[in-house]
């Protein structure tokens, strides 16, 4: 046991020193071009006259100083979404259809690379999703940050309004983080990443990528466009959002666990080596400290409860984000347990041939 607690306190010492838990990594300094480029934005939406109301106006009102264009992308809807949204933007909105989807595409890979193709040659393309509401200068603030980056990602702030959303998001974004840590991402090395609910990028970084053609069997299609673009030798930013928020519900635990399933065996490469790897290391990084303060002794629980302090410690600044009582840190242990429950019924899904499933689509 003592291996075990000692194992859990070192790799909390070494997560802690990579940073992945600050959340400091917000919108670069702004810089303002002498002249604002021209952007295009590109809403790939499905089913979604419920949220569209809430998220269209503010996006249709922002105060940009430069050309800017709006396109939304019917994705095969079933709910009359083209409708509402030409009711709600009139001329200023372009609401189009991909057409049917070819074989190897997933769903919003095709959607955006039908609105790229209808935007023209604009010098930014801003892929945002249709449960996003952004702030009035949202786009100004993200073009004003992109001075010398190809590619700068808001992850949205998410929904935490019923129980479970305030139990279970922070925790959500917490272990993105801890997989794409923000700083190494935005450094000069390998990892990347972004967040596709906010992704402003440069359209010649776009093309020298050869997205989204590139990533059109992407499952997990943000992170997928973020390794594209800095493959490519593009620049790429990703941080916490300020005015950028989702406002999509997520009221009940199936469908948080849903969501978040959908993607996360996917998010292992379907690999049951990387999922037996995952399961023994959730184990003894979260859950093996909190079982061995309370069941061991001597140094064991020393150690063990060190590693538990630490793991608390790490999760506080997300909960601030999200603006929720820090004293529910140290459940996350608890929450961790969750989520290695969503990943393993993620891989079952997978195995029984269900594959991810999104709004009436599986994808094998």
């Amino acid at each position: 046991m003592i291996i075990v607690a000692a194992v859990a306190l070192l790799a909390w010492l070494w997560l802690a020193a990579t940073g992945f838990w600050r959340t400091d990594q917000r919108l670069p300094p702004r810089r303002e071009p002498a002249a604002w480029p021209s952007v295009a934005v590109v809403v790939p939406a499905r089913d979604e006259t419920a949220i569209l109301p809430e998220t269209l106006p503010a996006l249709l009102a922002q105060r940009y100083p430069g050309p800017l264009r709006m396109i939304l992308v019917d994705d095969g809807s079933g709910d009359g979404t083209a409708d509402v949204a030409r009711a709600l933007g009139g001329e200023r909105l372009t609401v189009t259809a991909p057409g049917e989807r070819p074989p190897g595409w997933t769903g919003k890979p095709w959607a955006l690379a039908h609105g790229v193709a209808q935007a023209g040659e604009p010098d930014f393309l801003l892929f945002t999703d249709a449960d996003i509401a952004h702030g009035p200068y949202s786009v100004a603030a993200l073009v004003a940050s992109a001075d010398g980056r190809d590619l700068v990602s808001q992850m949205a702030r998410l929904r935490t309004r019923t129980r479970w959303e305030r139990l279970i998001v922070p925790a959500f974004v917490y272990f993105f983080a801890m997989l794409y840590p923000f700083r190494w991402v935005n450094g000069p090395g390998r990892t990347a990443a972004a967040a596709g609910g906010c992704c402003l990028v440069r359209r010649t970084a776009l093309e020298r990528a050869r997205c989204p053609a590139a990533i059109r069997d992407a499952l997990i299609d943000d992170v997928a466009l973020g390794r594209a673009i800095k493959r490519a030798g593009g620049r790429i930013w990703l941080g916490l959002a300020g005015d950028v928020r989702s406002v999509r519900p997520y009221p009940t635990l199936r469908s948080l666990w849903d969501m978040i399933a959908r993607s996360a065996y996917a998010q292992l490469r379907h690999s049951p080596l990387l999922l037996a790897g995952t399961v023994l290391g959730l184990a003894v990084v979260f859950l093996a400290p909190p079982v061995l303060t309370f069941a061991a002794t001597g140094a064991v629980r020393v150690l063990a409860l060190a590693a538990w302090v630490l793991m608390t410690a790490t999760f506080v600044p997300m909960l601030r984000y999200y603006r929720q009582p820090w004293l529910a840190a140290p459940l996350l242990p608890v929450i961790a347990t969750l989520y290695l429950l969503m990943t393993v019924g993620s891989a079952v899904r997978h195995w029984r041939g269900l594959g991810a499933t999104w709004k009436g689509r599986s994808y094998g």
